[in-house]
């Protein structure tokens, strides 16, 4: 298990992250979403020690990261440039990886690389920006880590590229246990990969979402009076969107008694819609603010 616990850190005069803390289970997925600025690239690098905070610390099943530097071979960052290696060879990457994780497969690399269907090349730099990214998340599950954390990990990737990773990613955590951390914009990937989600904003954790939960808290109607919705209801519930006397919106709690009052109000029609991460982010945060 990692435990981030009260991370801050300031970069020059801006305090990218506040009093950050939240946990990650073994053979999960974690989401962290929020704008740009929000603090998640920083919170990935200092967590595998590239950046030092200012206070906190992360642990890796009670041991510290930062006094024990040998427990990050278990730890894995891949940074949304897909430019670091470009001027290397594949062999000497390889041979690199090798040295730094102990675990690193090389068979299982080979294997990765023709089931992504990866071309021959001598060095990354001749490879597109898709591919490029591609490799990098190779090499990181060829590692075999504990702890994967992806930046951006699906961007420059052609769609069916995407859904096989996608599909790799989660076979990875059911079947080697791994556990993989996901900054992204991209919530309707998350919605199909992630265990929980955290909200970033500030650089402080605004929610922080477990995906099972959300629809039994969460129910999202669309709503048609005759009128106008009654005041009372509406300021029980998150308009998602109005368009005249047609209400879409998000309700959260004591959901039976939200539908009962919802029946009692005399609509022309109510019926419930299909819930998205999305739908729950705009209604809490704003989608302005979750957007990037």
């Amino acid at each position: 298990m990692i435990e981030v616990k009260h991370l801050s850190k300031k970069i020059g005069k801006k305090q990218v992250l506040q009093d950050v803390s939240f946990t990650v289970g073994k053979g999960s997925v974690t989401g962290i979403v929020g704008r740009n600025g929000a603090g998640k690239t920083t919170l990935l690098k200092t967590m595998v020690t590239i950046l030092d905070p200012d206070k906190g610390g992360v642990e890796l099943n009670g041991q510290s990261l930062f006094l024990h530097p040998e427990a990050k071979r278990t730890v894995l960052y891949v940074s949304d440039s897909v430019e670091v290696l470009k001027s290397y060879s594949i062999q000497h990457i390889v041979s690199l990886y090798a040295d730094i994780y102990p675990n690193f497969d090389r068979e299982y690399f080979h294997e990765l690389m023709a089931r992504f269907n990866m071309p021959a090349a001598k060095k990354v730099k001749h490879y597109s920006k898709g591919r490029k990214a591609l490799f990098a998340l190779i090499l990181a599950f060829s590692a075999r880590p504990e702890y994967i954390l992806l930046d951006e990990p699906t961007d420059g990737l052609d769609v069916v590229v995407k859904k096989q990773l996608l599909r790799f990613l989660l076979d990875e955590v059911a079947k080697e246990g791994v556990s993989v951390l996901i900054a992204t914009h991209r919530l309707d990937e998350l919605e199909t990969l992630a265990d929980q989600v955290l909200v970033m904003k500030d650089g402080k954790i605004a929610e922080i979402f477990q995906l099972d939960e959300l629809r039994e808290t969460y129910r999202k109607w669309q709503i048609v009076y005759r009128e106008e919705m009654p005041t009372a209801l509406f300021d029980k519930l998150y308009m998602l969107q109005q368009s005249g006397r047609v209400y879409t919106c998000l309700a959260e709690g004591d959901l039976e008694t939200l539908e009962a009052d919802i029946k009692q109000s005399g609509p022309l029609l109510y019926e419930e819609l299909p819930l998205t991460l999305e739908d729950v982010f705009v209604a809490k945060l704003g989608g302005e603010q979750i957007a990037e």
